[in-house]
């Protein structure tokens, strides 16, 4: 029988190096959780058996257990780089059409713009609007548009924060003002197709509390151009009463075709202060190719264009597991679901108990390489200990066949 007893806590000392080999040469990859073999003693059942009397039959490797520790940060600077600060899985969708899970973040772009795994899974998350806001829990493959440009956007509406200076003098109305007479400034709108629109706005002061505004679209005179009345009240707030005009601007290829634009003139202010333009703005721009990439904390993509213009192209997902210790290892730091772990718990980074996300960074394998080491040297002298059992037995074996 200790010829038995010996051989299994060979094999189980021979599966725990295999375990623990497995780790030391998995320390530096990326997202990698370790292992540890789980030993159980095992005796032979017998009807009528008196407790205490049985000797055990040796030892069985009864589990090889994941061990799924957060593992350290290591920053990267690598904008495709994520890691999972916190409790969560990457879900990603393998080449055939498999669902599978991982802590390693180290995504790629493929040719379409796909984001993806080093094998080529497709990185799962939610679709969003251009502001970030998710539109629905069903998950798809996240894509960048790496190819054709965004699209232009044509100006809908203009805003100017303006303070004029209530000590200006008023100007003459013998003949019509010209711009070296007035306060001015300029901004640019958008047609359909992109093409810039130089919009000038001048400022001249009619009476006390009271301006005119005259625009210039594509350079022409802006004393052609129909006055806007504006009034202020006592307090140099505008008067509620100013209604806000409505611009039409004409493309520069087509001056036929021409389109509103409504002007905001609502925080313009009349201070004893030198005239001084705080903010312009307008809602439309030009076409843009993607520059760069942002992931917030959130999961939220942020793509940058060469057009100034940010957008979101999705939300990265994150799933959990009631038992993460039942999932399977299927190779290049992967996991599938299986009937110990459960089903996956899809939900965002954030939210609840999952983890937030850390953008140019990545997990690190959360192998102990000392506790490793020092795993190593005692299972071999287990490993000895068990070939030395087998020696003795065999002296002890060869006793007996020597006996007269």
């Amino acid at each position: 029988m200790s010829f038995q007893q010996a051989l299994s806590g060979l094999n189980a000392a021979s599966r725990s190096l295999d375990v623990i080999g497995n780790n030391i040469a998995n320390a530096g990859t990326t997202g990698m959780k370790s292992s540890r073999a789980e030993f159980s003693e095992i005796y032979a059942s017998s009807v009528g058996a008196i407790g205490g009397t049985n000797v055990g039959l040796g030892v069985d490797v009864g589990a090889v257990s994941q061990q799924f520790s957060q593992g350290t940060l290591s920053i990267t600077s690598n904008d495709l780089d994520v890691a999972v600060n916190g409790s969560g899985f990457f879900q990603v969708q393998a080449p055939d059409g498999t669902k599978q899970y991982t802590r390693a973040g180290n995504f790629k772009l493929d040719k379409s713009g796909n984001i993806i795994t080093n094998t080529g899974a497709a990185l799962m998350g939610y679709p969003t609007d251009a502001k970030g806001v998710r539109q629905s829990f069903d998950m798809q493959g996240l894509r960048l548009p790496t190819g054709a440009p965004i699209p232009a956007r044509q100006t809908t509406k203009m805003a100017a924060e303006v303070t004029l200076d209530s000590s200006a003098v008023v100007a003459s109305s013998a003949t019509p003002p010209t711009p070296l007479q007035t306060y001015g400034t300029s901004l640019t709108a958008f047609d359909a197709q992109g093409l810039e629109i130089p919009v000038g706005l001048y400022f001249t002061k009619t009476a006390n509390n009271s301006w005119e505004v005259r625009t210039s679209v594509n350079g022409s005179d802006p004393a052609a151009s129909t006055p806007i009345p504006i009034n202020f009240m006592a307090d140099g707030s505008l008067d509620p009463a100013t209604p806000m005009p409505t611009l039409t601007l004409a493309s520069p290829n087509d001056p036929a075709q021409t389109f509103p634009v409504t002007l905001d003139l609502s925080n313009m202010t009349q201070v004893n202060a030198r005239f001084a333009v705080s903010d312009l703005t307008q809602d439309g721009y030009t076409a843009g190719q993607l520059t760069g990439l942002k992931i917030e904390d959130s999961g939220i993509l942020t793509a940058t264009y060469s057009n100034g213009q940010t957008q979101a192209a999705g939300q990265i997902a994150l799933v959990n597991f009631r038992n993460a210790q039942g999932l399977a290892p299927v190779g290049s730091g992967n996991w599938v679901e299986t009937a110990s772990s459960g089903q996956p718990v899809r939900g965002a980074p954030g939210e609840g108990t999952f983890g937030q996300l850390r953008a140019g960074a990545l997990e690190e394998s959360n192998v102990d390489l000392t506790a490793e080491l020092v795993n190593m040297m005692t299972t071999q002298r287990a490993y000895q200990a068990n070939a030395q059992t087998i020696k003795t037995q065999d002296q002890v074996m060869q006793t007996l066949v020597n006996m007269r």
